[in-house]
């Protein structure tokens, strides 16, 4: 599978199958670009599908650097890697950290998305949360680096959003931790710190996402507590954006519920691609609860 070469040196594990109009997933935290094998098996049959390990995950660079990671960085990355393949537009579908990088990619380059799909996405936004989760981010960043990720895995694994796959399919779920395992400590630790603790909160981009138009759909799991406000006000805020929220289902979106998610993403690319998924209609006005004139 080729390599590319970011516009600052970082080399960048590429995997694509299929033909078609293409379709650019982006991992979260705790995955990898294998963590999508239940969607390039499904999509790759009628698309092109292409996935990358993010910079900090083998067999892609670990820079050492910290101010190497960001979250504009990441942003530019995705675009690196469909400049790199030639393409010029394409699905963009990001979960958790790559749903954040979903959106930044919207912001930064939206002539360059069909369409984003932004799942999982929402932690640290919330203000209240927001110094609290810079701080976690931060002591995670600390114990992959002092007990290793093999060690550490299991842990991070278990936490509040990640039980509900757990119990669902357990043989899935230990997959998971077995990947989030071979991660490289040092680059988890930078991606913690770089781009995970220092993001800017959904809230503090309000005017540039008003103004983004881009087809947008959010898919949250309703027992992902700290990614439901921001799912909503996602929904609130973009031009475009429609909102989906699974049933008794955690963080780990793709992998809990790989049907429900395809199906999800298939409607919504379906309705792209017709030109049907238009801006909220005007008349929708969300402070009228039933008109009288």
């Amino acid at each position: 599978m080729p390599r590319i070469t970011t516009r600052d040196g970082i080399a960048l594990h590429v995997e694509e199958v299929g033909d078609g109009t293409p379709i650019l997933f982006i991992h979260e935290f705790g995955g990898n670009h294998e963590s999508w094998e239940p969607q390039l098996r499904f999509f790759s049959r009628r698309y092109r599908c292409i996935t990358y390990a993010a910079r900090g995950y083998p067999p892609s660079d670990v820079p050492k650097d910290l101010e190497r990671y960001g979250q504009a960085i990441a942003a530019d990355d995705a675009v690196a890697v469909l400049d790199a393949l030639g393409i010029d537009r394409a699905h963009v579908v990001g979960l958790s950290m790559g749903g954040f990088c979903a959106v930044h990619f919207g912001l930064r380059t939206p002539e360059r998305a069909l369409s984003l799909t932004i799942a999982g996405a929402g932690y640290g936004c919330e203000k209240d949360f927001e110094e609290y989760f810079r701080g976690v981010s931060r002591e995670v960043a600390d114990k992959f680096e002092q007990l290793g990720s093999a060690a550490f895995a299991p842990i991070y694994g278990s936490g509040a959003s990640r039980v509900q796959f757990q119990n669902k399919d357990p043989l899935g779920w230990q997959e998971f931790v077995e990947r989030l395992a071979t991660h490289d400590s040092l680059g988890a630790a930078m991606t913690m710190r770089g781009v995970q603790a220092r993001r800017p909160s959904f809230w503090d981009l309000e005017e540039e996402l008003k103004r983004m138009t881009v087809p947008s759909l959010v898919i949250v799991g309703d027992e992902d507590d700290h990614c439901l406000q921001p799912g909503l006000y996602l929904k609130r805020t973009l031009p475009a954006c429609g909102l989906s929220i699974i049933p008794k289902t955690g963080h780990t979106l793709n992998l809990e519920e790989p049907a429900a998610f395809n199906a999800l993403l298939a409607e919504f690319f379906a309705q792209v691609e017709h030109g049907a998924w238009k801006l909220r209609d005007p008349r929708a006005l969300p402070g009228e609860v039933m008109k009288t004139t």
